[in-house]
């Protein structure tokens, strides 16, 4: 313990010194860079750096790294000059001759501190960062630490971060709101806007390093998303040389191959890679009792529905990217994503029975062949200019981005004796999401302590839908047009929202932290059918502000407090007019005419280290007006689910993690989030106005143990308690993993066997409606236990590092997903 305190007086004393020291702040130069620890690759924050002449030896300023690890070093006369790291447990560095000319900023990159060997026995220095941090305006969770989620992609290490929950759809929701805006390197996706589940299940866990969940986001980023942000972002070669990344797994339920290789050499860099992954083997089955009854004659109308269902799946993900140092001061980075994903699901045996007050009246038999497949394209340009003084910034971004989705469906009814067909129903529905995007942004510092940041952005949105209902009248399933305006036409959404923002940083206390801004943003829409007459939508503009205020105590603890207004525009999910019905019993559609809705959020979190132990409490507050809610409605014994804004929604909770290293080489960490969810559709009509409210929690637990150098074994848990709906609920589910590793070849490969609820046969999700004169208990049933093995392999030798400018990057924050799948199973 005295060593401890010994190491720690140590570390703070060259601090103190170039604080009580003579400083020469006269000059026009400067310096920065980033400090990492060489052995995990991650910041190092609190180091001492300063700065001496070369020839005298003489103190000229330094400073400590923030907790990102970067440091600047301002008003340096030009000369040579020598700088010197050090920090608690590392050796220190020092580097020699570094010559900065006058009016420059010397730009180091990241620099490298190696542990103190001598000191490993007394000091606790681990190669991993913790699995979840937390920043001034976003919790981050590490994933490249959790080797529970390898073979798996980006819905899997979702359902670990702190506040997210995913459904057994792989529908993510934040806090309880699916209104949430998914960017991938901060950079928006056509996959994303068209169907977060659909994007997630694109980009393989292995190559995530790290998800930033952004629950008060400032002035900068778009007004949509009133539930937040999820960056994810990825594992990217910043190293001379080349290398190439090989990862694969085999399962009883799947299996996938991914390719990631790069090439630096000076200026330039190139990144290629490729990634597919293929679901087999996928059983389940569906069961669904629904009774409406009539207000007129109180006659109650009972179906019954029970099927078998076979999934299967296949994503794919391609990307190629390069960018390059024109000059000490102008990059630029180019970049191209292809995705695509085919999801056929096919229900065997669909029987139906149909009761009047008990009595049965009739029955079907059909088969179902449901079709979610989609393609895309992203690709981006990007220029920056660095000012000569830091933290000075220009950057102008360009994005094209198509995603074409096709949602399919075929019903062939049978005959109940011999199972022969006897007709059929057809929807075809291909949808277009076109989005292309400008934005300019700058940044520049204002004295000491202060960073201004404007810009301006524009995302011109072209979406259509064409829907088409065929009808086969016999065996021969020869199928004809369905001649109807309601079913067969064409939808065309255009849609521009131009932006400007203004956010200022400053300091205006020790430790404490202020982020102000507001931002404007003016919507117009045009919207018409092909066959039929134009829909009405005004333009409307509105002012978001956000406020975060932070402060950051001596021993590390943090506290703070944010504000943000919201808004959340509808997507094409909610707007597309085609009527689904695979399900005739179970109809959908969507309504053109919504319009967005809007939040208010207020947040209080505090975090504090207890040893090596972290620990982290919020408190949050979110109200929505306008709400866009389902609303259900009736046609005989058809239930019929539309869209409207009718709604309030508040929600109230708290959210908890905890991160426990037990040992060198035992860690727990845990999550709770608990909110309080009270919603209201405020239809006017007395017989479907419904509300709805209850306590809803999110459990989970994670825990790794190192067996030795190379080997690891790691287990994950997580449960989703009973979902509160407008007129019902969705039912609780768990889910566990358990997953032991090895490495080998001096760690450039690892090859782990893991299994997914294994204890489980299968996992039962009810959904429960009871509003009006609707009252459905369906269920679905999910078989997904299974085994992998996963195998990963590094090639290729890399060099020095070389310093690597921040990129920029585009942030379409602005479409309400949906918060669940519309099938009617």
């Amino acid at each position: 313990m005295k060593l401890k305190v010994y190491l720690l007086l140590l570390s703070i004393l060259p601090f103190t010194t170039v604080k009580a020291a003579n400083v020469i702040t006269e000059g026009t130069s400067g310096i920065t860079g980033t400090i990492i620890d060489s052995l995990s690759q991650k910041p190092v924050d609190y180091a001492t750096v300063a700065i001496f002449d070369q020839a005298s030896g003489k103190l000229i300023n330094g400073t400590v790294t923030a907790t990102d690890g970067k440091f600047t070093i301002a008003k340096i006369p030009a000369g040579t000059y020598q700088l010197k790291i050090s920090f608690l447990s590392y050796t220190s560095k020092t580097i020699s001759k570094l010559k900065i000319t006058d009016g420059s900023t010397l730009k180091l990159g990241k620099i490298s501190l190696s542990p103190d060997s001598r000191l490993l026995k007394e000091v606790l220095v681990t190669g991993k960062k913790a699995l979840v941090e937390e920043k001034i305006d976003r919790t981050v969770y590490n994933a490249e630490n959790d080797l529970t989620t390898r073979g798996g992609d980006a819905t899997d290490v979702m359902k670990r971060v702190p506040m997210v929950s995913v459904d057994l759809d792989g529908n993510v929701s934040v806090r309880g709101s699916s209104n949430i805006k998914v960017l991938i390197n901060g950079k928006p996706s056509a996959m994303a806007s068209a169907s977060i589940s659909d994007a997630l299940k694109q980009i393989p866990a292995d190559l995530i390093k790290s998800v930033e969940v952004i629950t008060s986001p400032s002035a900068k980023y778009d007004a949509e998303g009133s539930g937040g942000i999820l960056n994810i972002i990825l594992k990217q070669n910043t190293l001379q040389g080349m290398s190439l990344n090989l990862n694969s797994t085999a399962g009883t339920r799947g299996a996938g191959l991914g390719l990631n290789g790069s090439y630096k050499t000076g200026k330039l860099n190139f990144s290629l890679g490729g990634f597919g992954r293929g679901g087999y083997n996928i059983p389940g089955e569906f069961n669904n009792s629904q009774t409406v009854t009539d207000v007129a004659t109180n006659d109650a109308s009972l179906t019954t529905q029970s099927a078998s269902t076979h999934n299967k799946y296949l994503f794919a993900r391609y990307n190629a990217g390069l960018d390059y140092d024109i000059s000490e001061h102008n990059s630029l980075s180019l970049g191209v994503v292809f995705g695509a994903n085919n999801h056929p699901t096919v229900q065997d045996n669909f029987f139906t029975q149909n009761y009047l007050n008990n009595t049965l009246t009739s029955s079907s038999l059909q088969k179902n062949n449901i079709t979610n497949n989609s393609n895309s394209v992203d690709a981006t340009i990007t220029y920056t200019l660095t000012g000569k003084k830091p933290e000075r910034e220009f950057s102008f971004l360009t994005e094209y981005s198509q995603n074409n989705r096709y949602n399919n469906f075929e019903s062939i009814f049978l005959n109940q004796g011999d199972g022969l067909a006897t007709g059929g129903l057809k929807n075809d529905n291909k949808s277009v999401n076109k989005e292309f995007t400008l934005e300019a942004d700058y940044q520049t510092p204002l004295g000491k302590n202060q960073l201004l940041e404007f810009g301006a952005k524009d995302i011109i949105r072209t979406v259509t839908s064409n829907y088409s209902y065929l009808s086969a009248a016999d065996g021969s399933l020869t199928y004809v047009p369905v001649s109807s305006a309601s079913l067969s036409n064409a939808f065309n959404y255009k849609q521009n929202v131009a932006a400007g923002y203004l956010s200022y940083t400053f300091n205006p206390f020790k430790n404490y932290t202020i982020k102000a801004g507001a931002r404007y943003e003016y919507t117009t829409i045009n919207a018409d059918f092909e066959s039929g007459s134009a829909v009405n939508i005004p333009d409307y503009g509105i002012l978001v502000p956000s406020l975060n205020i932070s402060k950051k105590f001596d021993n590390g603890d943090m506290i703070k407090l944010g504000y943000n207004r919201r808004i959340q525009r509808p997507s094409i999910e909610f707007l597309n007019p085609n009527i689904q019905a695979s399900n005739p019993l179970n109809i959908s559609s969507g309504n053109p005419e919504l319009q967005p809705e809007f939040t208010n959020n207020f947040e209080l979190a505090y975090s504090t280290n207890i040893k090596s132990n972290h620990f982290n409490i919020s408190a949050f507050m979110r109200n929505t007006n306008d709400a866009i809610q389902t609303i259900r409605t009736t046609s005989g014994d058809t239930i019929k689910t539309n869209y409207q804004n009718l709604g309030k929604q508040n929600a109230y909770g708290m959210s908890l993690s905890v991160n426990l290293s037990l040992t060198s080489k035992l860690s727990l960490n845990g999550g709770l989030d608990l909110y309080y969810l009270d919603v209201d559709n405020q239809d006017p009509d007395p017989l479907f106005r419904a509300s709805n409210h209850g306590w809803v929690a999110n459990y989970r637990m994670f825990g790794s143990y190192d067996l030795s150098d190379n080997y690891s074994i790691q287990a994950f848990a997580f449960r989703r308690s009973r979902q509160i709906q407008l007129q019902g609920y969705q039912g609780s589910f768990s889910v566990y993993n358990l997953s032991f590793n090895r490495k080998f070849a001096n760690k450039k490969g690892s090859i782990g066997i893991g299994g997914d609820n294994f204890l489980t046969n299968a996992l039962h999700i009810p959904t429960v409606v009871n509003s009006g004169n609707i009252n459905q208990n369906a269920v679905n049933v999910m078989h997904n236990r299974s085994i992998e093995i996963t195998f990963s392999y590094k090639f290729g030798g890399l060099s020095v590092e070389k310093p690597k400018k921040p990129k920029k990057k585009i942030d379409n924050d602005d479409l309400k997903q949906d918060s669940g799948s519309q099938s009617n199973n």
